[in-house]
């Protein structure tokens, strides 16, 4: 059995690579530049195009075996304030960060249903569940995972399937660490903990959803978020 994590090549979908392969798992990634992270499997694939999809999962289980974990992680933003944000970067962001989820699950569910057996983590954010002032098309996108995850939930749970969504708050990447120290302040004084999070917090909670720990958790929400979104 194998591991799927799309946009695993850097940020919070590397490190949840990572966490799969420390923990023995045969992993491949996807994305989109020339290259796979040093040390492993990656495929190319842009997930706004349902026949490198298709592609992908194929090169990935002729080299890994069966895909019965699908981390659905891949994204972008493009923000602008709603009146001036033209349609195609709305658009453009939900096909990639939720459309590219049904595309990726969708492909992914063909194995599981064969194996009776299969894990669904989509990665969302906080910004999905509170709004963020220009991010109308993002916060859109991350929204949807919740329901398209717990539809799923209902469909696939009886062959032994899970879907649940993680929703990391402010966490330390190459995104975060571009913010304008008072913006990222700004953020921080939301935060009961303080702090932002690190890749690896969003991934140990992947980790387990994904175990046969979490074997009976499906159409949750999991916030890693410092507590910026209570209540949501």
């Amino acid at each position: 059995m194998a591991v799927l994590v799309t946009g695993g090549n850097r940020g919070i979908g590397l490190a949840i690579a990572r966490e799969f392969q420390d923990a023995g798992e045969a992993v491949a990634v996807t994305h989109r530049g020339p290259e796979a992270p040093s040390g492993m499997f990656g495929v190319r694939c842009d997930v706004t195009d349902a026949e490198q999809v298709d592609a992908a999962f194929d090169e990935a289980e002729a080299e890994l075996g069966p895909i019965t974990t699908v981390v659905a992680n891949a994204g972008i933003t493009d923000d602008q304030l709603l009146l001036r944000m033209d349609e195609e970067q709305f658009t453009r962001v939900v096909d990639t960060n939720l459309t590219g989820a049904y595309r990726v699950a969708k492909r992914g569910a063909r194995t599981m249903l064969r194996q009776r057996r299969g894990r669904l983590v989509f990665v969302s954010s906080v910004v999905g569940f509170r709004g963020e002032a220009g991010q109308a098309n993002y916060a859109a996108s991350k929204a949807g995972l919740l329901g398209l995850a717990r539809s799923l939930a209902r469909e696939l749970g009886s062959r032994g399937i899970t879907a649940n969504v993680v929703a990391p708050g402010l966490i330390t990447t190459d995104m975060t660490d571009a913010l304008p120290e008072a913006r990222k302040k700004q953020i921080l004084d939301g935060v009961p903990l303080g702090r932002c999070g690190e890749p690896a917090e969003v991934a140990a909670v992947v980790r387990w959803l994904a175990s046969d720990q979490a074997g009976y958790v499906t159409g949750a929400l999991i916030p890693v978020d410092g507590g910026a979104g209570m209540g949501h």
